[in-house]
């Protein structure tokens, strides 16, 4: 195997998994974390800055020849908890599996995210060993509890932001290089998130006196709740194209055939009918196109034979660019039509801005996509479906970018926070190509 490829299993295997309850963090798996990284990589140590923020965020500045408009480079520590006998193989004992082009590295975190974030330091790593300086200062962005608060991220904005520093270009986690996700398009696209969805929490409760199971009364809180729950389930939010997809549908327009090409080219007529058709092709088309809401939590009675007196449900909701939390709010409200069920907002953020895909920044990335990842695959703006730490920066800049630059089929997308996560090595090592082509171009 590759040195590179040992690094990357060495940091693999270290369990940095985050929490909602932090009292459950294993912070000494973090600790190992950083121990590993300064030893694996002691050019980027000996010659970058480092700043440790909130605990075990680590904020990295590498000066260039001036420091407006910096580069900086996101990617988080943690990943998320894993159920060990779903795996084929241990979750923290990095396994390859396959030959050739197929084989592939199975470990939790081996896309989301330590993929990038080893791909990054290997880049950096290597253009160190080169001798090469920066046109502009880099800033490394790794956070360290992206998958539950994402406050270290947000405190190394702080300190940004307290220097003055107005990043001219950001890029974090987000779309991949994929195919055979938008109809018609058989060309392997680059999908950019030029913004991201918001997200909040709601909990929905309904209560009652309570007592003993066996005198129910006539409609009791787990049934006011299951039907405020099929309420919402029953009246989705409305669909509509928003900005970022109108320009990725243009974008890809060139490269499908007719009569699609004229569909994706005139949206303004064609809107109607390509929401009603994304609708029906899958989870992730659905969810470019509407907010969404679903029940990810119940909790009722403590006891098999007793009544709740609270029955709550979680909705996870994903606001779609436009939409605001509490117009969100006052939609689920009246759809549950129920005043004897609460609402409560626990914890949301809005929608990002929507960053520019034209000019001199996203040529930066395109070119960086065609050096690297292969002059057949079209850069495309796209709308990010999931959050990330890129959220905190659109604060300081107004070119914050969503991308993981890896060519990944659906089964790859598919495993990500669930079993078998995976990364073929060799669209890995691509990976580390196109952040050397970016820094090289920054």
């Amino acid at each position: 195997m590759t040195a590179s490829l040992e690094r990357f299993r060495e940091l693999l295997a270290i369990p940095t998994v985050s929490f909602a309850d932090e009292s459950q963090v294993d912070r000494s798996a973090f600790e190992r974390f950083a121990e590993a990284l300064e030893r694996l990589y002691p050019l980027v140590h000996e010659r970058l800055e480092l700043e440790i923020v909130a605990g075990y965020s680590r904020l990295y500045r590498w000066p260039g020849s001036t420091d407006e408009q910096p580069l900086v480079l996101m990617a988080h520590q943690d990943v998320v908890p894993v159920v060990d006998e779903e795996w084929q193989t241990p979750p923290f004992d990095p396994t390859v599996l396959g030959d050739g082009a197929d084989a592939a590295i199975h470990a939790r975190g081996a896309i989301d995210d330590k993929g990038a974030l080893v791909a990054i330091l290997e880049a950096v790593e290597a253009l160190l060993t080169d001798g090469f300086t920066p046109e502009r200062d880099v800033y490394l962005a790794f956070g360290h509890n992206e998958e539950t608060a994402g406050d270290g991220a947000g405190a190394m904005v702080d300190r940004l932001a307290e220097r003055g520093v107005r990043p001219g270009l950001v890029l974090d986690e987000g779309g991949a290089v994929v195919e055979g996700v938008i109809p018609g398009v058989t060309v392997p696209t680059a999908m950019v998130g030029v913004a991201e969805r918001g997200i909040m929490t709601l909990v929905l409760t309904a209560r009652e006196d309570g007592g003993h199971a066996s005198t129910p009364p006539r409609t009791p809180a787990t049934a006011r709740l299951a039907r405020a729950i099929v309420r919402l389930h029953r009246h989705p939010f409305p669909v509509r194209l928003v900005p970022p997809v109108r320009a990725m549908l243009a974008t890809l327009a060139p490269h499908v055939p007719q009569p699609l090409r004229a569909v994706f080219s005139h949206t303004g007529l064609t809107a109607p009918l390509l929401v009603r058709a994304f609708g029906a092709l899958g989870p992730e088309m659905r969810a470019i196109v509407r907010t969404t809401a679903v029940v990810t939590q119940l909790s009722g009675a403590p006891g098999e034979n007793v009544l709740a007196t609270r029955a709550r449900a979680a909705v996870n909701v994903r606001l779609l660019t436009g939409d605001t939390i509490d117009e969100a709010t006052a939609r689920v409200r009246r759809v549950i039509a129920d005043p004897g069920v609460d609402i409560e907002v626990r914890r949301g953020s809005e929608p990002s801005p929507v960053s520019p895909w034209r000019g001199e920044t996203w040529q930066r990335i395109a070119r960086a996509v065609g050096e690297a990842l292969g002059t057949d695959v079209v850069t495309t703006p796209y709308l990010q479906l999931g959050a990330s730490d890129s959220r905190w920066f659109t604060r300081i800049s107004d070119h914050v970018y969503r991308f993981t630059p890896f060519h990944l089929t659906r089964a790859e997308r598919e495993a990500l926070h669930a079993h078998d996560e995976r990364i073929r090595i060799d669209v890995w090592h691509r990976g580390i190509g196109f952040y050397r082509a970016l820094l090289e171009a920054s």
